[in-house]
């Protein structure tokens, strides 16, 4: 993407996952700030069935910035995932909008369950996606068409993105600005935001050292506190 700005319209709706909503819409909005230039690549937007204000999953309340009706032209359509998702995915007024705004978009993307929402718009029969791993045998039982992955942390299949549970979406959305501005600049946005580090999308949505923290003995977690601490220290194994 040279010299567009690309507008990225976030979904919302009483139910959803903060995080979903505001973890790639900050990687978006610092990478307005990492991109090179005093001019924003892109332009990140709420945008709600109507004017009301939702209530997140989280009790925090979104104000949208725009509407179904009144929604612009997007580059990129993400659709976030909470509990509500399993109720605004037979919303058929809603699906319809999904449909015909995925059909001028560049790219689609679920975060966590949304992709209860995009799997009912039937856009990726036949695709490969991923979700939060405790909802992906659900997922994969009510919409058999589609080839639900559990074991990555996002997927691409061609012009739609899904990703696992949660801050996997944030993983995603480094992933689309690495697409579109490169390496360095995903980099410097995962450094801002204090990332441990840029997940590749093939990485298993459990983590290792989490694992050995959860199951091992107080030792065994400080052991393993201390490896991840100093792997990248040569003078430690000395």
């Amino acid at each position: 993407m040279d010299g567009d700005v690309a507008t990225i319209g976030v979904l919302v709706y009483d139910g959803v996952q903060s995080l979903d909503v505001t973890g790639p819409m900050d990687v978006f909005a610092v990478a307005n700030a990492r991109a090179g230039g005093r001019a924003p690549v892109y332009a990140p937007c709420t945008i709600g069935r109507d004017a009301r204000p939702v209530r997140t999953e989280g009790h925090v309340t979104i104000v949208p910035d725009t509407t179904l009706v009144d929604a612009p032209p997007l580059d990129t359509l993400v659709i976030p995932g909470g509990a509500g998702s399993r109720v605004v995915n037979g919303d058929v007024a809603l699906l319809d909008w999904i449909r015909t705004c995925a059909a001028g978009a560049r790219r689609v993307v679920s975060v966590c369950t949304g992709l209860y929402i995009l799997a009912a718009t039937g856009l990726v029969d036949g695709r490969r996606v991923t979700t939060h791993w405790a909802h992906a045998a659900d997922v994969q039982a009510r919409h058999p068409q589609l080839r639900v992955e559990a074991d990555h942390l996002f997927l691409h299949d061609g012009r739609f993105h899904t990703s696992g549970g949660l801050t996997a979406g944030l993983d995603l959305a480094l992933s689309l600005v690495e697409d579109d501005h490169g390496a360095a600049v995903a980099l410097a946005v995962a450094r801002e935001l204090v990332m441990y580090m840029k997940r590749p999308g093939n990485q298993a949505q459990f983590s290792a050292p989490l694992d050995a923290q959860t199951r091992g003995s107080g030792r065994l977690r400080t052991l393993v506190d201390w490896l991840v601490d100093h792997l990248a220290s040569p003078s430690a194994w000395r």
